[in-house]
């Protein structure tokens, strides 16, 4: 039985509200349980110095947490005078997932960048951020298409994450921080609307996995991004 009494391949209730900011060129907050994030996109008229001269557009992210978004207060990196790695880490997957969905010709000679901060976390916080971090990206493209600032569109496909993992030695979907905290194996799975793979991450946290586990795993993961895609597009209208 998990913890919240959902089926093994039920999703936690999933909301996606766009327009929540008023200067951002797109913007949304994503529900995925109790875990909630700010995802906004700003665009920015020029590309990163390595890529001035290339043609090629560029896509990345920004990731933090609130002081109170967990049980007990986090110190504010900012205070710290650095990022912590874990930070870091889930920055830098999140921009590497929203640009597999991406034609950077099509984008032309410019960044946009995604920020996500989580205001409450009850686990998945990185996949609900590229999740949310999509829709923020397709409305700030739409505002390009609609500018003529583009002539096609960049956008290939959506691109949406979901956490699977072995609870109580079942393989279970959408883990929770109860679940998460507990998983023997817990894994991220990043997939594109039509289904394919952008990244895995798979660990074995106290107890080993077998591979018939890992592709129930992968056929959880693909329910579950089938849904949060099928989010994504209700939100968009």
């Amino acid at each position: 039985m998990r913890p919240s009494g959902r089926k093994l391949d039920e999703m936690r209730a999933i909301s996606i509200e766009t327009g929540v900011t008023r200067h951002a060129e797109g913007s949304c907050l994503i529900r995925c349980g109790d875990t909630q994030v700010i995802c906004t996109a700003t665009v920015e008229d020029k590309p990163p110095p390595f890529l001035k001269g290339t043609g090629l557009g560029w896509v990345t992210a920004e990731y933090g947490m609130l002081p109170r978004a967990t049980n007990t207060r986090n110190r504010r990196e900012a205070a710290a005078g650095k990022q912590s790695g874990r930070t870091q880490e889930i920055q830098r997957l999140i921009g590497r997932a929203l640009r597999a969905g991406v034609d950077r010709v099509a984008l032309g000679e410019r960044q946009i960048v995604i920020d996500c901060d989580v205001i409450q976390a009850d686990g998945g916080t990185r996949c609900a951020s590229i999740t949310g971090g999509w829709v923020a990206l397709r409305l700030a493209v739409n505002r390009l298409m609609k500018a003529g600032l583009v002539t096609s569109d960049p956008i290939t496909d959506h691109v949406a994450a979901v956490s699977c993992g072995i609870y109580a030695g079942q393989a279970v979907v959408d883990l929770d921080y109860a679940e998460d905290s507990e998983a023997g194996t817990d894994g991220n799975f990043i997939l594109t609307g039509r289904g394919r793979l952008i990244e895995v991450q798979m660990s074995a946290e106290g107890a080993t996995f077998s591979r018939e586990e890992m592709g129930k795993l992968l056929d959880l993961s693909e329910a579950g991004v089938a849904t949060l895609v099928a989010a994504q597009k209700a939100a968009l209208g």
